[in-house]
């Protein structure tokens, strides 16, 4: 399904109602550009999910964990990263084993580093403000 977004704050509403009924275990694998709306989404699904916090880019740190909601969001980002061995040497699985939600931007940079029952989020620029968000196996937004 493709949503167009035309603000960051339509896009992080977008994130919120995407991932409000989102099951312990979930990968959401997010493509996109620099500047897409990658990290605004899901700044809503933290939101989304009942975590109150400042969501971040963990460009540096790769991963962000954010607690005190419905369960943990692990915010990645993978723009550093060479390849899905390098995913795995961070510990991934465990990430996976911890009952919480998965948010991977720059999924592009890891491939085959998911299952296959991920479910894929792209971004793409459509004007200055302006976003279309297609999500691919995951839950249809009203």
């Amino acid at each position: 399904m493709t949503y167009t977004t035309h603000s960051e704050s339509e896009t992080e509403a977008l994130g919120a109602a995407f991932a409000k009924d989102l099951p312990a275990g979930t990968v959401a694998a997010l493509y996109g550009e620099l500047g897409c709306g990658k990290t605004a989404f899901v700044r809503g699904m933290a939101r989304g999910m009942g975590i109150d916090c400042i969501v971040n880019s963990p460009t540096f740190t790769i991963v962000n964990e954010y607690l005190g909601g419905k369960m943990p969001l692990f915010h990645f980002d993978m723009y550093r990263l060479g390849g899905a061995d390098e995913l795995y040497d961070i510990g991934w699985e465990d990430y996976l084993g911890r009952g919480g939600v998965c948010a991977v931007e720059w999924s592009e940079n890891v491939p085959g580093a998911f299952e296959g029952d991920e479910i894929e989020v792209r971004f793409a620029k459509t004007g200055d403000n302006d976003r279309e968000i297609t999500i691919v196996g995951g839950p249809e937004i009203c």
